[in-house]
């Protein structure tokens, strides 16, 4: 965090009231602190309360690795959207040889918004107060004279008159009973990839079972091979699915149909994006064209086709939506053409303590047979936890309060179109918002 940010610890003095506070310390919390830095007037006071020591970068943007590349463009990906370019500059003030069409590491891009951000924050006389406040928030309770009160971990108290909650997601358990991993493979059993240090126990030969086959697995594999590792690398998903790439060359995003972006019906939807396709449209495309009206689609459909949609569609719309850059991808499939990488498609079923390592146990997707294999190390990769009010004390304490209330399918918390948090009784709390995956539902 840039040095001009104040740092509250438990014998100072609490801050007795902001206009605004942001609660978290990932890529949602620095995007909007650096929108109002930019807004507000110099005499608001703002905070950010965070206990995040690497503030802004989050988990996708604190990797040191190179291999790790952002899966958007880096000519879309300025944080200013009247500044298009602004982070392809940034990448040629830097030395970065990415053009507009490539794509950047993500290290560097959570570089460049702790740039933007201290450049903000050198400007003290033309903005509005800022200070750090590196906590946790453990509790909120609603005050008529100051507005929300958090207690935070440090022993403080914070207010604020209106609030933006960009709490992160965690990382999702194991698809598997506890009951059905046996005490002695936990040792083995990496729950958190992102903690990276479990890449200097693996030995260079070791065969690794990654559970998961999305975006994660991804990184994790090629994190693996510039470590040195050099072993097999087992894949295990429930379908067997991998990120498809970016196309090598630039396209245009194909528009949505009128009456198909006026359409409910979910297989409505899936038809005419296929003959779009049939007639000649890059499929690339045909999803670039939903990002103007992909939320207003969604806000259309009813909360059973919206859970019949998760239940059957995700995988599938995640894996073309969410597209890997092309050299990315020529790597990954390099090392499965190798016999490096294998991918399974199956239901896990068991983690029992084999004679080396790890038997991993499955069922295929297909034949229902089951199958084992022996692993030295097994990863989980299969995904972030749904951003619910069940995984987070601050959440819970909120809606005992009946400050807030999760959305139907508990993906996040209910929210209006313009993201203002919905209370227990239905009605909008001025002043309080959410954003990024909060608002999934």
């Amino acid at each position: 965090m840039p040095q001009q940010a104040k740092r509250v610890t438990a014998d100072e003095e609490a801050p007795l009231l902001y206009d605004v506070a942001v609660v978290g310390a990932g890529f949602s919390a620095i995007a909007v602190t650096i929108h109002l830095l930019r807004s507000l007037p110099p005499s608001a006071s703002m905070a950010v309360v965070g206990d995040d020591p690497g503030f802004g970068r989050g988990t996708a943007y604190r990797t040191e690795f190179y291999v790790h590349r952002l899966n958007v463009p880096a000519g879309r990906m300025s944080v200013f959207p009247e500044e298009p370019k602004d982070f392809v500059r940034w990448l040629e003030q830097h030395a970065r040889k990415v053009s507009s069409e490539g794509f950047a590491s993500r290290g560097d891009y959570g570089l460049y918004l702790r740039d933007r951000l201290a450049s903000l924050l050198r400007n003290g006389d033309r903005r509005a107060s800022f200070d750090f406040v590196k906590a946790k928030a453990q509790n909120c309770s609603h005050s008529s004279e100051a507005g929300l009160v958090f207690k935070l971990d440090n022993g403080t108290e914070l207010s604020a008159r209106n609030v933006v909650l960009c709490l992160g997601i965690g990382n999702a358990d194991l698809p598997l009973k506890q009951d059905h991993i046996a005490i002695g493979a936990h040792k083995l059993i990496v729950r958190n990839p992102w903690r990276l240090s479990w890449l200097s126990r693996v030995g260079r030969s070791d065969t690794i079972c990654i559970l998961g086959s999305g975006l994660t697995m991804v990184d994790q594999v090629l994190a693996l091979r510039v470590h040195g590792h050099r072993g097999p690398i087992r894949v295990l998903s429930r379908r067997g699915l991998l990120p498809h790439p970016h196309a090598q060359a630039s396209h245009r995003a194909v528009p949505v149909e009128p009456d198909l972006a006026a359409s409910r019906e979910l297989s409505a939807l899936l038809q005419g994006f296929r003959r779009q396709v049939r007639n000649g449209a890059d499929w690339r495309g045909v999803m670039d064209g939903l990002r103007p009206v992909t939320q207003g689609l969604w806000q259309e459909l009813s909360n059973d086709q919206r859970a019949r949609f998760l239940r059957h569609g995700l995988a599938w719309w995640n894996i073309h939506r969410h597209r890997i850059a092309p050299e990315i991808f020529l790597r990954f499939e390099t090392l499965r053409h190798d016999g490096i990488v294998t991918v399974h498609a199956g239901f896990l079923e068991a983690i029992e303590e084999g004679r080396r390592g790890a038997l991993v146990s499955y069922r295929q997707r297909q034949s229902h047979r089951s199958r084992s294999f022996n692993a030295d190390w097994i990863v989980n990769c299969t995904g972030m936890e749904r951003a619910g009010v069940a995984h987070s004390p601050l959440l819970k304490g909120m809606q005992r309060h009946g400050l807030i209330a999760a959305d139907e399918l508990g993906l996040g918390l209910s929210v209006d179109k313009d993201s203002c948090v919905i209370d227990c009784e239905g009605r909008p709390q001025p002043g309080l918002y959410a954003v990024g995956a909060l608002t999934a539902g």
